[in-house]
C-alpha cells in the first residue's frame, strides 16, 4: 500500500468513497444530501491536507485529512478524518492511514491529535483508535442523530504525539 498526497486527478476516486459514507449519515456529522460539488468542497478544504492510499495496481483504497483542530492557540493539535473504500474495509487501510496521519503530525509539529466527534455506535473506528493509543477524554450525550439508532452519544478522543 503506497500513502501520498492526494491530487486532482485524485477527486473522481475521492468522491466514489467519501460522497456514500457521507450520504449514509452513520459516521459523520455533516449534511446527508450534499451534491458532488459539496462533498469535494468539504473533504478537499482549504485548511486540508488531503491524502490518499493506493493498493499497488493503483486502486483507492482510502483517504484522509489532516488539519490543525484549532486555530491560535489550539493549532498545535492536529485533526483528522479517514474513509475507507467500502471493499478494502477490514484489511487495515485505515490503520495505515492513521499511523502515517500521525507521522505526518509529528514532522508537521503537531503535539497531539485529536478526534472531535467520534460516533459511538462506530464500534471499528473506536476500537482501532483505541489500539492507536487515543482514549476517550469526553462523550457528548446523544450529540449524533443516527440514521438508524436514533441519538447516540459521541465521543472525543485524544492522544499526544
Amino acid at each position: 500500500m503506497q500513502i501520498r498526497p492526494a491530487t486532482e486527478a485524485d477527486h473522481a476516486a475521492i468522491l466514489a468513497i467519501v460522497a456514500p459514507t457521507l450520504a449514509a449519515g452513520q459516521t459523520y456529522a455533516i449534511s446527508r444530501d450534499l451534491d458532488d460539488a459539496a462533498v469535494l468542497a468539504y473533504w478537499l478544504g482549504p485548511t486540508h491536507e488531503v491524502f490518499v492510499a493506493l493498493d499497488d495496481d493503483g486502486t483507492m483504497l482510502g483517504t484522509y485529512y489532516i488539519m490543525a483542530n484549532q486555530q491560535g492557540g489550539g493549532a498545535h493539535v492536529a485533526n483528522c478524518g479517514y474513509m475507507t473504500a467500502p471493499a478494502a474495509q477490514g484489511k487495515g487501510v485505515a490503520r495505515a492511514m492513521c499511523e502515517h496521519s500521525l507521522a505526518h503530525a509529528r514532522e508537521r509539529g503537531f503535539r497531539a491529535m485529536q478526534f472531535n466527534h467520534v460516533v459511538s455506535t462506530n464500534t471499528r473506528a473506536v476500537a482501532l483508535w483505541q489500539r492507536l493509543g487515543f482514549e476517550i477524554v469526553g462523550t457528548l450525550p446523544q450529540a449524533f442523530n443516527h440514521p438508524e439508532h436514533g441519538y447516540v452519544d459521541s465521543y472525543v478522543m485524544f492522544r499526544s504525539l
